[in-house]
């Protein structure tokens, strides 16, 4: 049962390994790259390219001959804190890695070890943090990607896919966002913004931030919900982001617009995950409702927060196969087929992600398919 794995997830990640991973060589640059260095996980690679909105840390995971994965995350994360979860549970990284190269692009300044931004380096705006991932894609040469993003993360890659349709694949987003904030979250985030500024990461901050990523059951606080695993590994983490450069970040998701009339000019494959237990939950559906009906789907993971990636990756990998089928890709000892093969034009079937075609093993999922959502939240 996928609920049953939540509590290995902080052992998990101390004690698997990403195997098979193999390192394409170094890009040729279309921009100026001021450093590419060994990540400490294997087989990994970090850039550092310098873009017209600022540097930006790229990690690379896998043989650049293949697709490209792009994945984006959400305020105060990195790759590590936001995707080791899907990415280091054996199964997920075998037919991804499979498949995909993966390039993990940390929003600025929340990458490992980053300095802290200088004040006087202007705060970019959502669309400017869309554009810096085109230039990404340019300096790795790379025409056509699928992207996946969490929360804030979901966001840029949406805005950025109804910018750059043409680079766009596919779109697998957790938790998304496409309304501006509302007044609530609007003032939330700013005593949040505040909070940081003047006080850096402290105690509560780091709760906020864990709040709003997972469910009661895993932030704990309670004698009867201890803080879990994945609360304490993800609080660590918190500890070394640099409390401005995520500020930053928050200031610019905080200043996002509204991009349902975007939503409609869409036509890639899109897949939602989402926690019945999210903030965001809401959210979703109403961008599921706004959605194309014939290449959309929404999974919702039950007692899950907005962070599914870690909270309950294995509740993704099913769903995840049959979306990717619809594009010539599979497990490898399924099919010998090159993950290079041409992509199949069609959408996702609903039908693909129904309860019956998830298994019985999958019940904390429940599934659905566009509706009339009420517009207001």
């Amino acid at each position: 049962m996928v609920s049953s794995f939540r509590g290995e997830s902080g052992r998990r990640r101390w004690c698997v390994t990403l195997v098979n991973v193999i390192f394409g060589g170094t890009s040729v640059a279309t921009g100026c790259q001021l450093s590419s260095r060994e990540g400490s996980q294997s087989g990994s690679m970090e850039h550092l390219i310098k873009t017209s909105h600022g540097v930006v840390s790229v990690t690379v995971f896998g043989d650049q001959n293949k697709l490209a994965l792009i994945t984006y995350p959400d305020v105060a994360l990195n790759y590590v804190s936001c995707f080791q979860g899907l990415f280091f549970c054996s199964e997920a990284s075998s037919f991804l890695l499979h498949n995909f190269c993966i390039y993990h692009i940390s929003p600025p300044g929340h990458e490992t070890g980053a300095a802290s931004i200088s004040p006087n380096v202007p705060i970019p705006s959502v669309d400017d943090l869309a554009d810096q991932v085109a230039e990404v894609l340019d300096y790795f040469r790379l025409h056509s990607v699928m992207c996946m993003g969490v929360l804030a993360g979901a966001y840029i890659l949406t805005l950025f896919s109804i910018k750059y349709q043409e680079r766009v694949l596919g779109l697998i987003l957790v938790s998304p966002l496409c309304k501006a904030p509302s007044w609530t979250e609007w003032l939330h985030n700013k005593v949040l913004s505040n909070f940081l500024y003047f006080y850096g990461m402290c105690g509560l901050i780091k709760k906020c931030f864990l709040q709003r990523y997972f469910s009661k059951e895993v932030c704990g606080g309670s004698i009867q919900f201890p803080e879990s695993d994945i609360a304490q590994y993800c609080r660590r983490l918190l500890d070394e982001r640099q409390s401005l450069n995520v500020w930053r970040y928050l200031q610019s998701i905080n200043r996002r617009y509204d991009i349902t009339e975007g939503l409609q000019q869409l036509f890639c494959r899109m897949l939602i995950f989402v926690g019945e237990n999210s903030s965001f939950h809401s959210d979703a559906l109403y961008m599921l409702a706004k959605l194309d009906k014939r290449c959309s789907a929404l999974v919702e993971v039950q007692a899950c927060g907005s962070v599914v990636t870690e909270e309950q990756p294995h509740a993704m990998l099913i769903p995840l196969e049959y979306f990717f089928m619809g594009f010539g890709l599979y497990r490898h000892n399924q099919f010998a087929g090159s993950p290079r093969s041409p992509l199949s034009p069609c959408c996702i079937s609903p039908e693909l992600l129904s309860p019956e075609s998830l298994g019985v093993k999958l019940k904390p999922i429940k599934t659905r398919v566009p509706k009339e959502v009420s517009d207001h939240e």
